[in-house]
């Protein structure tokens, strides 16, 4: 337990920013999901306009901290591979 009145606050703090990350990590999986529901429906026009709006989503996940860059980048060339498999 704290104890200090800046450890308490800090918690408090800490209670905030994990609801808003929880929200958007939340957020970023919908979009996700909805792409490879797509893919696995085998509906390509649905599937580009999923990504085409999960990519950026992906990305500000990575830039508000939720995800390391790298790992937002590698899941939207996946994704983005797999929506070209089934365009082709």
């Amino acid at each position: 337990m704290a104890n200090t009145p800046s450890a308490k606050k800090a918690t408090r703090k800490i209670a905030r920013r994990a609801e808003v990350n929880r929200t958007r990590r939340s957020r970023m999986r919908t979009f996700v999901r909805k792409v490879e529901e797509a893919i696995a429906s085998g509906n390509a026009a649905a599937a580009a306009e999923a990504f085409k709006s999960a990519q950026p989503e992906l990305m500000r996940a990575a830039q508000k901290g939720v995800l390391h860059k790298n790992t937002a980048s590698r899941k939207v060339s996946r994704l983005a591979a797999r929506v070209k498999a089934i365009s082709a």
